[in-house]
């Protein structure tokens, strides 16, 4: 079996630039992504719009142009496209990976495919799989999703939409435009302080004129087929309802995490044991890149801070293996 020098798991932005770091210091490498490339952006809403502006998603220098200041979904897709095949990124899609188990020095990775061997691994899965849960009566009924894409498919429907952030605030302020009627859940007092600066004023304009219809320091009690029930300072209220969108946020997947052997922290946090200036993990030669570093805190790690993470890695991995050669490494 082929060893590799380097396995990277993920094949999003943070995975590609893992993987153009490791082809420009002459590394071995394959990038294992379970859908297509960029998938988690690719599930993303049709319309979303960035927050960061084009050039601070841009990877390896190479210039992101964008019709916008702040690219949208679609040009994000081209872009990342076009950087995988341009520079022939070794990339194999819709490749699941099941299990990844050190033995005597050697990392063996199995996926839904093959098995891998390698020296060194990267964990880039991000956390947009597993949306967190409400856990109450009805949510996994049909008309309830975590995830929002287009807002056509709600015109002229009684919509809940659940949440306070970006992805629940876009989604109430589209499906209103295309004809919805839309109830926005909210647990806590206010339209969350890290909604997009152009969208909240907008979001609070529609509820104030009654546009949208508001419910703060509210949480949902049960989910049935033709309403959604909810506790809120005022009681139990009832509203009629045939569709409810709870985008209430996602997490990593910590049980494969912790089925590798990468250390969490106990508390609520549930952040992931690396050194920051080498992003290796408990486990020797085993990394973490991108927003799966953050743990619970989905908000600290993005694609503009995190895309460090490729150079600091491959610098490491080079190093090692000069050290353990000692032989000369081109470190680009």
């Amino acid at each position: 079996m082929k060893i590799w020098d380097v396995v990277i798991v993920g094949g999003g932005p943070i995975g590609i630039a893992c993987g153009l770091e490791a082809k420009k210091k002459g590394l071995s490498y394959i990038i294992l992504e379970k859908g297509c490339i960029v998938n988690s952006l690719y599930n993303y809403p049709l319309n979303m719009q960035f927050f960061s502006s084009s050039e601070k998603l841009e990877i390896d220098e190479i210039p992101f142009i964008s019709i916008e200041a702040k690219p949208k979904r679609n040009e994000a897709l081209e872009y990342y496209r076009r950087i995988v095949t341009s520079n022939q990124l070794n990339i194999s899609l819709f490749e699941k990976v099941n299990s990844i188990n050190k033995i005597d020095g050697y990392f063996n990775i199995v996926s839904e495919k093959s098995t891998y061997k390698s020296t060194n691994v990267i964990i880039s899965t991000g956390f947009y799989d597993i949306p967190n849960k409400m856990n109450v009566p009805g949510e996994d009924l049909k008309k309830v999703t975590h995830y929002y894409k287009d807002p056509h498919f709600y015109s002229n429907q009684q919509v809940a939409v659940i949440g306070a952030s970006n992805s629940a605030i876009d989604a109430a302020l589209e499906c209103y435009r295309k004809g919805a009627e839309v109830s926005l859940i909210i647990r806590g007092p206010e339209v969350g302080q890290r909604v997009k600066y152009w969208v909240r004023p907008d979001i609070i304009n529609r509820i104030e004129e009654g546009s949208i219809k508001v419910y703060y320091n509210s949480v949902v009690k049960e989910i049935t087929e033709d309403e959604i029930i909810l506790n809120s300072p005022t009681g139990t209220i009832s509203l009629k309802n045939d569709y409810v969108l709870a985008l209430t946020g996602y997490m990593p997947n910590f049980s494969f995490l912790e089925k590798i052997g990468i250390q969490l922290s106990k508390d609520e946090k549930r952040l992931p044991q690396y050194n920051p200036e080498t992003m290796e993990t408990n486990i020797e030669n085993l990394y973490l890149a991108g927003v799966i570093c953050g743990g619970m805190e989905t908000h600290k790690w993005f694609i503009e801070n995190s895309r460090i993470h490729a150079k600091m890695i491959m610098e490491n991995i080079v190093q090692n293996i000069k050290s353990i050669t000692n032989q000369p490494v081109n470190l680009g």
